[in-house]
């Protein structure tokens, strides 16, 4: 058995001794190691150690928080040990090398009370049985152990001297212990436990323990470090082999192979650096898997559509005022408002160079020219124009593009837009943007917030290429025919700017001026061959269409130019002169008129009638509400396909008739014996709005009291209960339709009467407005005999016994 020679004997140390904190240090003992003294405390425990004992004893303690300058004795751990100075130099800086030795592991019985160093009672911590102990078969295995272990750990580790474990069998246990651990590079609580080993066995088996992982993850380290030399070998031998393929291809005959082409391109394209990367690493992938794989044509798609966005390319604008109202003059006729809302952008653009405001959001019937203004303002900036329609689309993915998991995956409509632009700043119409629907697949509204929001779209990212791009240069312009439909949020980020229909005299401009000539072109006509005259144009406008813009009136007029081609295309020369288009050849051109207008006639016919005026997605509409009182239980009936609006309208009316009685001229209690019967006409059409319900206060009045309504005379406006008359909406619109029909005066509520002055010209001087708050107001401008005045006809006065107090609607 292999003697285990014992420690040579510790020279005795005092019991007491300053003390000096170390900070993520622990110090054991046989370690020889230079430290840096300049706290003061430390340094006045250093010349108290030199000073009171001849070998310079003093304690090494270990901080338990490292960060702490100024620890207290709370802050110290209680196993030490104990050295003493084998050399202190002082720097320049006032602080002191020392190289200290450590001499004996002690425990601190308890810190003595004083001013200035730390000091300290301590005792002997020696390892309990340790002759006994290292006798044994077991432990001198654990022994030669460790030392293989630290002896590979010291070869292994980078920062460590590779002469470290030398020697280390020539010393005892104890020694070969303390040094291993003096010099493992783990962390200070761990040393700090390993300090505190109650016995020497116990100390080898927490260094084995250490040793191990430090090993293991010393071997990962450097297996990771064999792998990433091993990459940049490969990856240097990969660009050697390209660069000799190019070469060969060359010398070939100009062979590109099957990315050769995209690699052309990538190397010419102008892109950002993040897509630039991103097409490289697709494209390394792409050379390393087969032509044929299904990978391999996903690849290619993605790489076509980064080479193909226009990252970088821009069209140069051309903001001036004069030549943007001259384009948009020629495009357009009328909408003044509109062109100089259009031209107040414009204005801006030219000034800052930017437009970072609200979208604008065109909002109008059908047929009145928003995609057109679109196109417009793309020409009066010299930018490209692309359009997008949103109408039915109700999948997130339509505007952020399908992840690339899918197979046939795309980018959404934004992105394919500016593709089709071809630069990164077009002028971009969302058409129909108020027909968007949601559903389980998600809300493309919601998409939309991003695509609008200056603040956000700068950085837009769409799902197939999940590449940022800068949508911030892009004119972006909406339509929609109604705002309801377009979600709050999205209206908050929109400049609305609303389209009225156009009236009949603007239209027959349009007719003359843009669309005769067009069809004339479109059917291989000239001027010189056919004539239009003003009359059959006003005769199609008046009887042959109603709506608010010039969509059917174009389409009339290209039946009539098929006519005349068809007729050119019989006859075997083309006559010398112009074939004249007039009034009684329509019938057989279009047909029998499709609308009649009929003026209302006065008289006791207009009982029971009275004239309001609606708005449609189409425009205004005029509309009549007919009331009939008849015998019978007190019911009342309401027809035409009403909404529940119209209906609370008309229970309203009622109501206030009922409580308008007297001053009516009828019996308190004419509510008995007699049914109220309210229709409107054209009752396939849905109808719904608070706008009827003076028209229906009105006409049932006149019903009531016999009293004939005035003709020429239509009215818009909410009732309340107590007779009060509300502000309604769409006011230019019903303005519009009601001079369109010849009606010439119009009775509106007193809180629209500020839109008056946002009419066209021509509908203020050919329409006489009246601003009402009062029911009493309108019954006196409607009613041909003011109410109460007379008494009701003998058929009246047999229908005025009373309607039952439970009255119902149906």
């Amino acid at each position: 058995m292999e003697e285990v020679n014992p420690s040579p004997a510790i020279p005795s140390v005092p019991a007491r001794l300053p003390t000096v904190a170390l900070r993520d240090l622990v110090f054991f003992p046989t370690m020889v190691l230079p430290l840096l003294v300049g706290r003061a405390r430390s340094v006045a425990a250093l010349d108290e150690a030199t000073a009171s004992n001849g070998e310079g004893h003093l304690l090494l303690l270990a901080q338990r928080d490292a960060g702490s300058d100024d620890p207290s004795a709370a802050d110290l751990h209680r196993v030490g040990t104990v050295a003493h100075v084998l050399q202190s130099t002082r720097l320049e800086d006032g602080t002191f090398r020392v190289v200290f030795e450590g001499v004996e592991r002690v425990s601190v019985e308890r810190f003595l009370p004083g001013p200035g160093p730390f000091r300290a009672e301590v005792s002997s911590l020696a390892y309990p049985d340790l002759k006994a102990e290292t006798a044994s078969t077991g432990f001198k295995a654990i022994v030669r152990r460790t030392e293989r272990g630290f002896r590979q750990y010291v070869h292994t580790h980078p920062d460590l001297p590779s002469d470290l474990g030398q020697g280390l069998s020539e010393l005892d246990p104890a020694a070969i212990a303390h040094g291993v651990a003096g010099h493992l590079l783990v962390s200070a609580a761990e040393k700090q436990m390993l300090l505190e080993s109650s016995t020497l066995e116990a100390l080898f088996g927490g260094l084995l323990e250490i040793l191990d992982r430090e090993l293991e993850i010393l071997q990962i380290e450097d297996d990771i470090d064999r792998e990433m030399r091993q990459k940049m070998d490969d990856d240097r031998r990969q660009h050697y082999l390209r660069e000799q393929m190019k070469a060969i291809q060359k010398e070939l005959g100009g062979g590109t192979g099957e990315w050769g082409d995209l690699e052309t391109r990538l190397e010419s394209a102008s892109l950002p650096k993040a897509a630039r990367e991103r097409a490289e690493r697709e494209l390394d992938r792409a050379r390393q898997m087969s032509p044929v794989a299904p990978e391999a044509g996903v690849i290619r798609g993605y790489l076509d559509w980064i080479l193909s966005l226009p990252w970088t390319i821009e069209s140069s604008d051309n903001p001036g005022i004069p030549h943007a109202r001259a384009v948009l003059e020629e495009g357009h006729f009328g909408l003044e408002e509109v062109k100089d809302r259009i031209l107040d952008h414009i204005a801006v653009l030219s000034l800052v160079g930017q437009l970072r405001g609200p979208i604008l959001c065109l909002v109008g019937p059908p047929g009145v020219g928003k995609t057109s203004l679109g196109r417009s303002i793309a020409r009066a900036l010299n930018r490209r124009f692309v359009r997008v329609s949103l109408g039915g689309v109700r999948d997130e993915a339509e505007i952020r593009g399908h992840r690339r998991t899918y197979v046939g995956s795309l980018p959404g409509r934004v992105l394919q837009g500016i593709r089709r632009a071809e630069t990164r700043n077009p002028v971009f119409l969302l058409d129909e943007v108020d027909k968007l629907t949601k559903d389980g697949l998600g809300d493309p509204s919601a998409a939309l917030l991003e695509v609008l929001d200056p603040e956000q779209n700068r950085t837009f990212q769409d799902h197939y290429l999940e590449l940022e791009f800068d949508l911030s240069d892009v004119l972006f312009v909406a339509t929609a025919n109604t705002l309801s439909g377009i979600p709050d949020p999205l209206r908050d980020r929109m400049e609305v700017i609303r389209i009225p229909g156009y009236l009949d005299t603007e239209k027959h401009s349009i007719a003359r001026d843009f669309l005769i000539p067009e069809q004339l072109r479109r059917h291989g006509l000239g001027s010189a061959e056919v004539a239009v005259s003003r009359e059959v144009v006003d005769h199609i406008i008046a009887h042959y269409t109603r709506e608010a813009g010039v969509r059917e009136l174009d389409r009339m007029l290209a039946r009539v130019a098929r006519k005349m081609a068809r007729r050119m295309a019989e006859e075997a020369e083309r006559p010398r002169e112009p074939i004249e288009v007039r009034v009684e050849d329509l019938v057989e051109l279009l047909g029998p008129r499709r609308h009649h207008h009929t003026s209302p006639e006065e008289g006791r016919d207009r009982v029971g009638m009275a004239t309001g005026l609606a708005w449609t997605m189409a425009g205004g509409e005029v509309l009549e509400v007919e009331v009939a009182v008849v015998p019978g239980s007190g019911a009342i009936q309401l027809t035409g396909t009403l909404g529940d609006v119209m209906k609370e309208s008309a229970v309203a009316a009622v109501t206030f008739s009922r409580s308008r009685a007297r001053e009516l001229g009828l019996k308190t209690q004419f509510h008995r014996e007699v049914d109220i019967h309210i229709h409107i006409p054209e009752g396939a059409t849905p109808k719904d709005g608070p706008s009827a319900g003076i028209t229906i206060a009105a006409a049932l009045t006149s019903a009531l009291t016999g009293t004939p309504t005035r003709p020429n005379v239509a009215m818009t406006g909410e009732i309340t209960l107590r007779g009060r008359v509300l502000p309604v909406g769409g006011i230019k619109e019903k303005a519009v339709a009601a001079l369109r029909n010849g009606i010439r005066t119009v009775i509106l509520p007193e809180g629209n009467e500020a839109e008056l002055d946002l009419l066209p010209p021509e509908v203020r001087s050919e329409i006489s407005f009246h601003a009402v708050d009062r029911m009493e107001q309108v019954l006196d401008f409607v009613l041909a005999t003011p109410p109460g005045l007379g008494t009701p006809g003998a058929e009246m006065a047999e229908l005025t016994a009373g309607l039952d107090p439970g009255a119902r609607v149906s």
